[in-house]
């Protein structure tokens, strides 16, 4: 079997997830990587986008709006503003992500303008990736 590393996901409602992970699929601000065992030390903010994360029971998919996560070579750890497992998102909660997300763009101006734009941009293509 692959070397594994901790996983663990948390939101401000509850802890989601914590297990082994032979590999993890993250939507980073910068772009998407793969985190796996050995990993070089990160730190970085999350992007609205679908988590994946490959254990020993299959794979398992969470819905993320933003948030941060560290990496070391033994653990990830994703401290997400919202998260949802994959499944259990519905179309009334892709709507509330998509209105928070309007709501900010709203609500700012100048360079944080840019960054909301961006967010709602992202959070757009990761419903629409859903199929929602």
């Amino acid at each position: 079997m692959a070397d594994m590393m901790q996983f663990d996901l948390v939101s401000p409602e509850r802890m989601l997830a914590s297990l082994q992970a032979s590999e993890i699929e993250i939507p980073g601000a910068e772009g998407d990587f793969t985190a796996m065992a050995d990993h070089a030390t990160l730190v970085t903010t999350l992007r609205p986008g679908i988590l994946k994360v490959k254990g020993a029971d299959g794979v398992s998919e969470f819905v993320v709006t933003g948030g941060f996560v560290e990496i070391t070579a033994g653990s990830a750890s994703v401290l997400a503003e919202a998260a949802v497992p994959r499944a259990d998102v519905t179309r009334a909660i892709a709507d509330q992500m998509i209105a928070e997300a309007e709501a900010r763009v709203a609500e700012t101006n100048g360079i944080a303008r840019d960054s909301a734009d961006k967010r709602l941009a992202d959070t757009r293509i990761m419903v629409q990736t859903l199929g929602l």
